[in-house]
């Protein structure tokens, strides 16, 4: 799979998980949903839903070690249709006030509109992608 390929496969996915590492090197893997913008960025932001913490884990390890992973796949029983893209980047921090924000917002609003409806109160966590990679069954 192209790298072309694999940024649009992972643009048009619904849900990935977020792998972050402690400052240990202790793996965390989360779910998330997410939007890319043709810059080459993928954000997700803190929302609204339950959580056990407000100080999420995802949050403290890429403050410690902010390179991380993002993962989509396509699973069916016909396994000629299998596959997988992966994003490689580096992860920061955005504050809801920041320009970058509102437009990452936006485009997360788009793509699920109940952001629309219940706007994250954030942060937004930002991935600077360097890297996009794949694989598919069909070759």
């Amino acid at each position: 799979m192209t790298a072309d390929d694999a940024r649009h496969r992972f643009a048009t996915a619904r849900v990935a998980r977020l792998a972050t590492t402690d400052a240990d090197g202790q793996p965390h893997l989360v779910p998330i949903v997410y939007a890319v913008s043709g810059a080459d960025v993928l954000y997700s932001a803190v929302d609204a839903k339950p959580k056990t913490t407000t100080a999420l884990r995802r949050l403290a390890n890429i403050a410690a070690n902010p390179k991380v992973c993002v993962l989509v796949d396509h699973y069916t029983d016909d396994w000629t249709q299998l596959w997988w893209a992966r994003a490689d980047g580096t992860a920061r921090f955005l504050e809801i006030e920041q320009p970058e924000a509102t437009a990452a917002l936006r485009l997360l609003a788009t793509r699920y509109p109940i952001y629309a409806e219940q706007p994250p109160p954030g942060p937004v966590i930002a991935v600077d992608v360097r890297q996009w990679s794949g694989w598919t069954a069909a070759g």
